[in-house]
This record gives structure tokens, sequence and C-alpha cells, in this order.
């Protein structure tokens, strides 16, 4: 009798086995982006679990923060940021799988004041007065240069204009897109530099001018899977879910700029 009962809990180790294994493989997968990436994210984040999957565990932040906690050993299959540097910061520390890298979204730079605010339309060009927009004491809200995408890509704008000499000590530093936009939104910076998708996402302000795109290198979002995820094949599969042609429409939606492949 005993002997019987060994050889049907062998017979069926290798059926639990696989249970287990496709238990790991539906597992959720958890993704780190940017905070401009937000909306469009939690999108696809439905879509996946209408196939099926399980919704995916979401951090967003600024893409420095993300990075580095990365660097720390915080557990994300997946990097989505909202510049190439800071891949390359989690590439060069061998945080990330290069073959996966892919940059399939871009984005505007843009001008904002909150919604309620009188101001014609702005066109930023080389020698535009921003200071005499903000007025005597007023800041102009963006994320912080030293670290921050959207603030770094503001610095490149404001240096082409020519005024980034006066408006850099007038900034309110913001730890995100996210955070600078509410600045703005509540009234407390008159002005705010974002990207369009976040200007396009906000009722409390509204776009008095788009940066040319010859004014700061190209906003790109480069999505690549975590060396920690090389076997995890939900995370895969999301990846190529969330950078490929059937989810272009949603990122259009949401106001990105398609990249070509």
């Amino acid at each position: 009798m005993i002997r019987r009962r060994l050889i049907k809990a062998l017979a069926a180790t290798p059926l639990l086995v696989g249970v287990r294994s496709a238990a790991h493989a539906q597992e959720a997968v958890t993704i780190f982006a940017a905070a401009s990436l937000t909306d469009a994210m939690r999108a696809l984040g439905e879509a996946w679990r209408g196939r099926g999957h399980p919704l995916p565990r979401f951090a967003f932040a600024a893409s420095s923060a993300l990075a580095r906690q990365m660097e720390q050993g915080a557990p994300a299959d997946i990097f989505a940021s909202a510049d190439e540097p800071w891949m390359d910061y989690l590439a060069e520390r061998n945080l990330i799988l290069p073959e996966t890298r892919v940059s399939p979204i871009g984005n505007a730079l843009v001008l904002v004041a909150p919604a309620d605010r009188a101001l014609p339309p702005v066109a930023l060009t080389r020698g535009t007065d921003l200071l005499a927009l903000l007025g005597p004491s007023g800041r102009l809200a963006t994320g912080d240069p030293s670290n921050v995408p959207v603030g770094k890509y503001a610095q490149a704008a404001l240096a082409w204009m020519g005024a980034w000499e006066a408006i850099g000590p007038r900034l309110a530093r913001a730890d995100n897109v996210r955070s600078a936009l509410l600045l703005v939104e509540r009234g407390e910076a008159p002005l705010g530099i974002v990207y369009a998708t976040d200007a396009a996402a906000s009722r409390g302000v509204r776009v008095v001018g788009t940066f040319p795109a010859e004014s700061h290198p190209p906003v790109t979002y480069p999505f690549a899977l975590a060396r920690r995820a090389a076997v995890n094949a939900e995370a895969r599969a999301f990846l190529a879910f969330a950078t490929g042609q059937e989810v272009a429409e949603t990122y259009q939606r949401f106001g990105f700029e398609l990249r070509a492949p």
C-alpha cells in the first residue's frame, strides 16, 4: 500500500511542477516608468489584463529616481525612461538587457500657464523674453535639471533661447514632470515647461507655446527588460506588447509621437 502511494505521489510531481511554472509565468509584471507615461501605461495595463494577464504593477516617478532605485536592488522587470541617458545609466551597470532596448515613442516640450491666466500665445524663438512673462517675482516650474529629464530638456531649450542665465535662478525645481505641472495648475508658478502629453492631460493649464525641435535633444522614451527578468516570459511578452504597432493608437491618443522602428 505504501509503495502504491509513493508511485502515485511521484507520478503527480511533474504535473505539480508544471502548475507552479505556469503560475510563475502569470505573475504580475513590475514596471518602473517615467511619470509622463502614467496615463498611457495604465491604459496599456488595462488592455493587457483584458487579454487574460494579471494587471501589471506600476511605479511612476522621475526616470532618475527609478533608475537609482533599480541600482539599489528594487525589483523592476521593465524600465521605461523619459530620456536615453538614464537608460544608459542602467546599461553601464549591466542592469538591463541591451538587446531588448527600444525607443518607440517621443514627445514635445511646451510652455504652459494656468488655464485662467490671460496670456496670448508665445513664439518661442531665440531672444524671446521669458523673464518679462514671469514678472518681477514669478518662477518657472519644471523638473530639476540636475537629474529630471524634463528639466534637462528645459535647460537645453532655455540655453538655445539665450535665456538660461536669466531664468535658471528663477526655476521652481520639481522632482518630476507631474509635480511641475501641479505647481502651474495651482497658480504657484505663472509658467512651466512640461511635456505636451502632460499638458494635454490637465484641465488646469493651457499651452502657450511649443519649443522648436532644434532647441533641445529629442524627447524619446527607451524601454528595456531588466536583467533580473531575463527568464520572465510574462515580462518579455508585455514589453513586446507595449512597444508594438498594435498599441500605437493608444500612445497617439495620449499625445505621444510615434518613432520609426
